[in-house]
């Protein structure tokens, strides 16, 4: 079982630039083509940016031309939760972190194989840990 963080929303506004805030708290999303990372490509790990859970790998990230970071898996399932979201006259799945409850976007059953799923996640959600690059050709 994951062991919730919970804060109060005066101390998540605190932590929390003001975007990072309404996103992440009141489920709001930032503009197409706006954030940080939806043109990323650095090797890495892309946490919560409110409590730095693991969420998606750079390896399962991929150009779906939405405008935001979109990926076709988590890294680990279980550091998300699904929700049915039915706001602005549509019913979407919403992801969350599963540690704090950060809203962080929504999975669409429109993503590349292996899955075939679109989680397409707000960059004001997440924080990036670049890791050293892969070398494939040891010397």
């Amino acid at each position: 079982m994951t062991e919730k963080i919970r804060k109060s929303d005066e101390e998540w506004k605190s932590l929390l630039d003001p975007i990072q805030y309404q996103v992440t708290r009141h489920a709001g999303t930032e503009r197409a083509f706006t954030g940080r990372y939806w043109d990323h490509h650095e090797h890495g790990i892309y946490t919560c940016v409110c409590c730095n859970t693991p969420l998606f790998e750079s390896d399962a990230k991929f150009d779906s031309g939405c405008g935001w970071p979109s990926y076709f898996e988590p890294l680990n399932p279980d550091n998300v939760v699904e929700r049915i979201d039915r706001s602005h006259g549509m019913i979407r799945t919403e992801i969350l972190c599963n540690v704090c409850d950060a809203h962080l976007g929504h999975v669409f059953p429109d993503g590349p194989p292996p899955t075939g799923l679109r989680y397409c996640i707000n960059s004001a959600s997440l924080r990036f840990d670049p890791l050293p690059v892969k070398d494939d050709n040891p010397v």
